[in-house]
């Protein structure tokens, strides 16, 4: 495209200049150059931006650490097979990919859900992220990370200062990739869907499900009625936080460590009026206790680890773990450093089992945080491995089948709408 143009620019130029008496041509050639020059340089600049720095920024965001070719046994790959791996948290859709093709960047694509035999990936929505983020301490002013990036991969005009246009960019764009291939990706907004996706799958179809989520409610933009709007878009898990506090309350990396705001008290009953299941991943622990007091229904913790295991200002409590589960939660552990300290295929299997045996066998499930902007040891295609490594644990199957995937699909038939 910055080549045609350019070329185009020359064209006209050449051409003008060439109907111009002799002795003007010269003086024209120069007054032209003026405009084309920085024209030239701005189209060049602009393609760079929007083709060379999304994939640049993505495969260092997105890396994937490999030590050698990773193999399972014979015994993980046939259990393997006979699963159904389900998700709660990937932020595929932040980038400028098809995941209808197969990509040598980031972790998810479809082509690499059905190789990993996934049936449910959660596609959840970034919308701000803070400039020099980390697990500590975050500001809510800081520079947004996510404008920078919606500028460079031409997100629509609408997206650039508006926090809910992103979210619902995002999920018009996971509904476009099922329109174009409904064969292989359907979109999960009720129980009925869910229930069609698995009849499908028993039947052999490689298809996988995709459900929405927010990451973090400041995708709201401080309006309950966009509660509404996200749920008829779609989305059916919405979490509270996400690296800053927010107008609901409290993050576990923001400033104040606070609890909910009486605004984020009337989201979370909005929320769940409208039956979306409630994400506490990245909140508060203070807004994780009170919204335990408020919510009739389990919460999710999408992506996560267990303090006692990996003590890192990334994960909540073990205790407060303990009640979420005690309440019917689901939790999904995280496949990156900071939820599971060793982040090796058999690193999260360890990291699995330590939730197994803190919350119990129902209450566990995966939470990869997939181009999340976060390294990893494996991708889509290679879940497997951790198959491998439940094996060589000594888990059993049974329990091995409710973790990769089990529970998340029957707290899903629990607490989707009907239809």
């Amino acid at each position: 495209m910055a080549g045609f143009k350019t070329t185009l620019g020359t064209a006209f130029v050449g051409c003008y200049i060439t109907l111009q008496p002799k002795e003007e041509s010269v003086v024209l050639k120069k007054r032209h150059l003026l405009w084309i020059v920085p024209l030239v340089l701005v189209v060049a600049a602009g393609s760079i931006l929007h083709f060379v720095v999304p994939g640049i920024v993505e495969n260092g965001e997105n890396a994937v650490e490999r030590n050698g070719s990773q193999t399972a046994s014979k015994e993980a790959e046939a259990l393997h097979k006979t699963l159904a791996v389900a998700d709660l948290h990937a932020d595929s859709l932040l980038w400028k990919r098809d995941l209808l093709a197969r990509s040598d960047r980031g972790h998810v694509d479809i082509p690499r859900l059905v190789d990993g035999n996934v049936a449910l990936q959660v596609f959840t929505t970034v919308t701000k992220s803070p400039k020099g983020q980390n697990y500590a301490t975050n500001s809510a002013d800081a520079a947004d990370n996510i404008t920078l990036l919606a500028l460079a991969q031409l997100w629509p005009p609408r997206t650039w200062q508006n926090l809910t246009e992103r979210a619902l960019y995002q999920a018009e764009k996971l509904y476009g990739f099922a329109d174009r291939a409904p064969e292989r990706l359907v979109i999960i907004e009720n129980r009925s869907d869910l229930e069609a996706l698995m009849s499908r799958r028993a039947g052999g179809e490689d298809v996988v499900g995709g459900m929405l989520g927010t990451e973090g409610s400041h995708a709201l933009s401080g309006d309950l009625d966009n509660i509404e709007r996200l749920h008829d878009a779609g989305f059916r898990m919405m979490s509270l936080q996400h690296f800053f506090d927010n107008k609901l309350g409290g993050s576990l990396h923001g400033s104040g460590k606070k609890g909910l705001t009486e605004f984020g008290k009337q989201a979370i009953r909005k929320m769940e009026e409208m039956g979306i299941m409630i994400d506490v991943s990245h909140s508060s622990e203070n807004v994780v206790r009170e919204t335990l007091e408020i919510v009739e229904r389990p919460l999710i913790v999408s992506h996560t680890g267990t303090k006692g295991h990996c003590e890192t200002d990334r994960n909540i409590s073990d205790g407060l773990m303990v009640e979420i589960a005690r309440r019917g939660g689901l939790i999904g552990i995280g496949y990156w450093d900071a939820a599971v300290c060793d982040y090796s295929s058999a690193g999260v299997a360890r990291a699995i089992q330590a939730a197994v045996a803190l919350l119990g066998e129902d209450h566990v499930a995966l939470g990869s945080d997939f181009d999340g902007a976060v390294t990893t040891k494996l991708d889509a295609f290679e879940l497997v491995l951790i198959t491998e490594g439940l094996l060589e644990l000594g888990m059993n199957e049974e329990t091995i089948r409710k973790v990769m995937g089990r529970n998340q699909i029957d707290f899903l038939m629990k607490h989707l709408p009907a239809a």
